[in-house]
């Protein structure tokens, strides 16, 4: 996911090192924090794949900074991985919401619906933190309080997120039926 929130917010524009882990921590918040360790090498390895240009600029103090731009090779990736993630970036809720940061950079209505279309089957299909007998808990059979409340504030953020889906469904299945039509 690091590596797609580098490509995502350089395709807004270029920006050096530090202002792009501000706009990455903000993104990822408190719940995965960004360290030097992770982001410089992922920045390296973008740069010496040919999908991201670093040049150094006159610093506003002394030292000189690492201006990041996107290649159009970066762009072509950041494209082919928002228009096919990986099953963890539909599945898991902090790297689908990475994922939909970036979703409005794919040109193509249809294809930003595709992949709403597959998170909305993740969420239709049955499933809980706890299980018995190979059946999913219910919040209202569960005698545990704390793990009720779990399943229970669950429920209302995928029924909410299932109601955005489909209204959002339906506004690009519009756009899609008119950049079609003749």
């Amino acid at each position: 996911m690091l590596e797609l929130s580098i490509l995502g917010f350089l395709d807004e524009g270029p920006l050096h090192g530090y202002e792009l882990k501000e706009r990455i921590q903000g993104l990822s918040g408190h719940v995965r924090p960004v360290s030097d360790g992770a982001l410089y090498p992922a920045i390296t390895r973008l740069v010496r794949n040919g999908l991201v240009d670093s040049r150094t600029e006159p610093g506003a103090g002394a030292a000189p900074r690492r201006t990041l731009s996107l290649t159009p090779e970066g762009r072509a990736e950041l494209r082919s991985r928002l228009r096919s993630p990986k099953d963890a970036e539909i599945t898991d809720g902090q790297r689908f919401f990475t994922l939909l940061a970036f979703l409005g950079r794919l040109p193509d209505p249809a294809e930003q619906a595709a992949v709403l279309r597959r998170r909305l089957a993740f969420l239709t299909t049955p499933a809980s933190f706890f299980y018995e007998g190979g059946a999913p808990v219910r919040a209202e059979d569960e005698p545990d309080p704390f793990r009720r409340g779990m399943l229970r504030i669950a429920r209302a953020t995928g029924t909410e997120e299932k109601a955005w889906l489909a209204e959002t469904l339906e506004e690009l299945d519009r756009k899609a039926a008119a950049a079609q039509a003749p």
